[in-house]
């Protein structure tokens, strides 16, 4: 690799970083104008996310999917525990819920797409790690 693609490619790896930082913090942000910014900030206007238990479509289905788990699960905090892989536009990470002082109940890995102002398109989770029913 060049150092010209070496430079180009750290660029938008770090752009992609801050979209899945944005990404992350929507999950955290219990005030709704903040976090109805950063998922402008991070997701395409219609982008879309699907995991096995649930859906949306839009801005506003993302805030209100994410203001249910938040009142499902008051005081649980959504990580990053890993790197964001990116190429092309595709971007994979994995993730923990869970109480800010206990472990994770939750865990995970979503891969995404991304739109070519690096906003994300699609969130498609997947879900390692879950409590039994």
């Amino acid at each position: 690799m060049s150092d010209r693609t070496s430079a180009a490619a750290a660029t938008t790896n770090g752009a992609v970083e801050a979209t899945v930082e944005a990404y992350v913090a929507t999950w955290n942000e219990t005030d709704a104008a903040r976090r109805q910014a950063g998922i402008a900030r991070a997701w395409a206007a219609r982008g879309t996310y699907r995991d096995p238990l649930m859906g949306s479509t839009g801005h506003g289905e993302i805030d209100a999917m994410l203001a249910a788990v938040q009142a499902r699960f008051p005081g649980f905090v959504l990580k990053r525990t890993s790197k964001v892989d990116c190429h092309n536009d595709a971007v994979r990470f994995t993730w923990s819920l869970g109480p800010a002082s206990g472990p994770s109940v939750v865990e995970g890995v979503d891969f995404g797409t991304l739109t070519p102002e690096g906003k994300l398109a699609t969130i498609v989770g997947f879900i390692d790690k879950m409590p039994a029913a």
